[in-house]
């Protein structure tokens, strides 16, 4: 094997090899293509889903050296130099550590001068959202009439911070999670590649985990092949993830149903489930998925036929879900206040518990109860 980690040395080089992104790569193709360049592109998602890699390869179609083209030769000076992070004409810059004023002043007073050697000069900003307002200030006239051999190439995993008069100058290309099937088929297909042996089950295993991310699905698939010694099973992915079986996802969602209390905490204890996050996530997605099957009639995920009956309300599933998502904002509040008052319950998995009957207007004995 390569010792080069996975996440690099997979990192898409063409657009044809970015996955699951695939109304943003084609936008990027036609307006190449149509000779349509806007003078500034932001590129918005969550951590590992493409932004930085798509603006890279932009860049290297606009750079080169065989003409702009939405397939670069990836051969020529510019595409090597960009694939080594030292074309002089691609300046990358990490706004999270360049917040100052004073570091965009002088930035942009060095836009005006011509590049290298390259037809234009791509400034490629990630994280932009970490600039200071004064920074954003200095900032918009340029990239609302730049030189026009300037393009400004902007990457943000919170768009929200960005202000109003940034983003309507530039063309915002909001990409989202990557699905599981496709993450999942982009895993077998490296294993395959790096001639690692795995069960059938393991790449859909790891695509969950990864939660929509390209990035954090090569990490993760890295730490398996290292912990699977080249040979991946299932129990063993299983294992080093965390992943709940899905029979006691089932078997706590019918005891929420029949307001058994001992039953649950029995169900933790009997499987030493101690990621409590892990598993609030766990029957959230349960909950939303019996909703779904519910609304179209369609048992798509495999679930027990009690799920799917009327026995449980639709209205009663809705509430858990908002109980649930409640919960797991109380678990992030309690990791920053090192489990005071409310996180008593949620660290040792009463929080679950008291997602199961609140609904029902339960309380929850004992002097962890809230």
């Amino acid at each position: 094997m390569n010792n080069k980690i996975l996440a690099l040395k997979y990192r898409p080089k063409f657009f044809n090899e970015v996955i699951g992104q695939d109304f943003c790569v084609q936008s990027l193709a036609n307006s190449i293509n149509l000779n349509k360049l806007h003078n500034a592109y932001l590129f918005s998602g969550t951590r590992g889903v493409g932004k930085t890699t798509i603006a890279r390869i932009f860049a290297k179609s606009l750079l080169c050296k065989e003409g702009i083209s939405e397939s670069p030769c990836g051969k020529c000076e510019s595409c090597l130099a960009i694939d080594n992070n030292n074309n002089l004409d691609l300046i990358e810059i990490d706004a999270a550590s360049r917040t100052k004023v004073e570091d965009t002043r002088t930035l942009m007073e060095n836009v005006q001068y011509a590049p290298t050697s390259s037809r234009f000069k791509i400034y490629l900003i990630d994280e932009v959202h970490m600039l200071s307002t004064k920074s954003f200030n200095a900032l918009l006239k340029t990239i609302e009439e730049p030189p026009e051999h300037v393009k400004f190439l902007l990457a943000t995993t919170d768009p929200d911070k960005l202000p109003e008069t940034v983003i309507s100058r530039c063309l915002h290309f909001k990409l989202e999670s990557i699905t599981n099937d496709i993450l999942s088929n982009h895993i077998k297909q490296t294993l395959e590649k790096e001639s690692v042996k795995f069960e059938a089950e393991v790449p859909n295993i790891i695509a969950e985990s990864a939660r929509g991310s390209a990035r954090d699905s090569m990490s993760i698939l890295e730490q398996c092949i290292s912990y699977g010694n080249e040979n991946l099973t299932t129990d063993k992915i299983s294992h080093l993830l965390g992943i709940i079986d899905e029979k006691v996802i089932n078997e706590i969602v019918t005891h929420l149903f029949h307001k058994r209390l001992d039953n649950i905490i029995d169900i933790l204890k009997a499987n030493e489930i101690n990621d409590y996050p892990k598993l609030l996530d766990c029957i959230t997605e349960r909950i939303f998925q019996i909703s779904i099957s519910r609304q179209t009639n369609k048992n798509t995920h495999n679930l027990p036929e009690l799920f799917l009956k009327d026995t449980i309300k639709l209205e009663d599933l809705q509430l858990w879900y908002s109980i649930l998502l409640q919960a797991k904002d109380d678990q992030r509040t309690v990791a920053g206040r090192r489990r005071k008052r409310v996180g008593c319950c949620i660290s040792d998995g009463r929080a679950v518990a008291h997602a199961a009957f609140a609904y029902k207007g339960v309380r929850i004995q004992g002097p962890d109860a809230h």
